[in-house]
């Protein structure tokens, strides 16, 4: 970064650093682990991820997105394996960066994402509504929906006040353009929310503030010899390539903001894993790029990387001045923020216009979120891959019969497209229905694929006809 500054770059880097804050500190409240851990990670997103080539623009830290695979993995392993767990995933990225498959992530169907954010968003939601309302959170996200028809009796109404009036000015304060421009709403409704219980003493749960040292944790060896382990090696490889998808769909969406320098996604993958690694020596959150921050740096007006540089040297200037601030801040305040930016991961509008022309992909879409709240984050994508895939796999299969009589030289059938066991079942029903009487010729020059399948069914079904002679023609196998 040269001494000069742009005074664009300065600005922005305060906007952004305003939207940063209180983020980092509720996804880290969210995720089970302490604040200053959150903080650590916006951080590590400026200082390092944010100095390296990839994508000029989008700023990285922690993410509402892994909420919920971090606070899975903190209740199945405890906050000591974080560590290990985001140095792995950082090293699986730098890997995956430095054998050029960044791009291949922006193959991945959108529904698949869609779904998946959607699934987040709603776990997300299930969770932090107890939060509102100081009330224990259940650990699971089937058991966080089912417990929502007890809810109302485990909500502190002081809390919940404090809450609902949180979402009410994130939602209000963006109708204020100027206002909007000039301060974040996230800023003001937590600020406020900290002001309003520190002035009226509201009897609410407030973060725990431990310092920066005191939450910091270097993995120990024993901690290294985890990523040994079946349960623990998977979690690792979840975290990147949630991770990896999450920052490079991001990259993808903020060059539309911009008319700048495209991003280089190999490149931007090798910064998020370089980011991780840190993040993992740290013992804090994982990293992604985060769309949040990073559209509000590019409407903010940065014009190069400095930008998010100075938001991480603003966030660490915070942390190690002024600390004891965070403990003013009520938890029912940070619950709204997530229950605010979980709504906003559910893609409502995207929904609908995949209702109107693409049905298939709704189902797709969601199926991979119920397959997260009902089981965990893993497993909900994976999921929804397999489904994408066998949906995919049925549409290519178009296959259709075109018949000719031919009078007393008897009937030609013709088979075109492509003939997978997938449309076995159609295709010999057509088949047997044609006259058992006549002589039939089937042709299958016209298939461009013939799956093992379908080739052994209509061997069998022209041997079982004593009229039937197959005429493979060269279909490609």
């Amino acid at each position: 970064m040269r001494c000069g500054v742009r005074k664009a770059d300065l600005l922005a880097s305060l906007v952004v650093f305003l939207v940063a804050l209180p983020l980092c500190v509720g996804v880290a409240m969210a995720s089970g682990v302490p604040a200053e851990l959150g903080l650590v990670t916006g951080i590590v997103g400026g200082l390092i991820a944010g100095a390296l080539p990839g994508s000029s623009l989008q700023v990285s830290g922690p993410a509402a997105g892994l909420t919920v695979l971090v606070y899975e993995a903190m209740q199945r392993y405890g906050v000591a394996a974080l560590g290990v767990l985001v140095l792995g995933a950082g090293l699986v990225q730098l890997a995956l960066g430095g054998l050029r498959l960044g791009r291949w992530f922006r193959a991945v169907s959108v529904s698949v994402v869609h779904g998946m954010l959607a699934g987040i968003g709603l776990v997300l939601v299930a969770g932090q509504v107890y939060a509102l309302g100081d009330a224990t959170t259940p650990g699971g996200g089937l058991e966080k929906l089912t417990a929502l028809v007890s809810l109302p009796w485990l909500l502190d109404p002081t809390a919940l006040s404090v809450g609902g009036a949180t979402i009410a000015v994130l939602l209000l304060w963006p109708r204020w353009k100027r206002g909007a421009r000039l301060v974040p709403a996230p800023l003001v409704a937590v600020g406020l929310a900290a002001a309003v219980t520190g002035v009226f003493g509201l009897d609410v749960r407030r973060v725990e503030v431990r310092g920066l040292l005191d939450a910091v944790r270097l993995p120990e060896t024993s901690d290294l010899g985890r990523l040994t382990e079946v349960g623990v090696l998977g979690t690792v490889i979840a975290f990147a390539l949630i991770a990896s998808a999450e920052s490079l769909f991001s990259a993808a969406a903020v060059d539309r903001l911009h008319d700048g320098r495209r991003t280089d996604y190999d490149r931007e993958l090798i910064a998020q894993g370089a980011g991780n690694v840190v993040c993992g020596v740290l013992g804090a959150l994982p990293m992604t790029a985060v769309i949040v921050r990073s559209a509000a740096n590019v409407r903010a007006g940065a014009e190069t990387k400095a930008s998010r540089v100075l938001h991480g040297v603003w966030l660490l200037l915070f942390t190690v001045v002024v600390p004891g601030v965070l403990g003013v801040i009520p938890v029912a305040a940070l619950a709204a923020l997530l229950v605010h930016a979980g709504c906003k991961l559910v893609p409502v509008r995207e929904v609908r216009v995949l209702w109107r022309g693409h049905r298939g992909e709704v189902v797709v879409l969601g199926v991979t979120a119920v397959a997260i709240v009902v089981g965990n984050l893993f497993e909900g994508v994976l999921v929804g891959l397999a489904l994408a895939v066998a949906k995919t796999a049925w549409d290519a299969s178009h296959v259709h019969l075109e018949t000719e009589d031919r009078g007393e030289a008897g009937i030609v059938v013709r088979v075109l497209g492509h003939a997978t066991f997938l449309r076995l079942p159609k295709l010999l029903d057509e088949l047997e229905a044609l006259p058992r009487d006549r002589e039939v010729r089937l042709e299958l020059g016209g298939l461009r694929h013939l799956d093992h399948a379908c080739a052994a069914a209509l061997e069998g079904w022209a041997a079982g006809r004593g009229k039937a002679l197959l005429a493979s023609g060269g279909a490609p196998a």
